[in-house]
């Protein structure tokens, strides 16, 4: 088994007008639903805790 990592696809600014963020970069700011419903923001962990963003594109949609 090997592990190899994801290459976003080369015309990933022309499709939505944005930079791939770099290696070390710190991401960009947002909000999403956490399983109770509630609002998460990613800011309100700066500076609190280790914070991992996972992405699985296409994971559990059978494409």
């Amino acid at each position: 088994m090997s592990l190899l990592p994801a290459k976003p696809p080369t015309n990933f600014h022309q499709e939505t007008g944005r930079n791939m963020s770099e290696v070390g970069q710190m991401a960009p700011d947002f909000t999403l639903p956490a399983h109770n419903g509630e609002p998460v923001t990613l800011s309100d962990f700066r500076g609190k805790k280790n914070v991992v963003l996972s992405f699985h594109i296409f994971s559990f949609t059978g494409g």
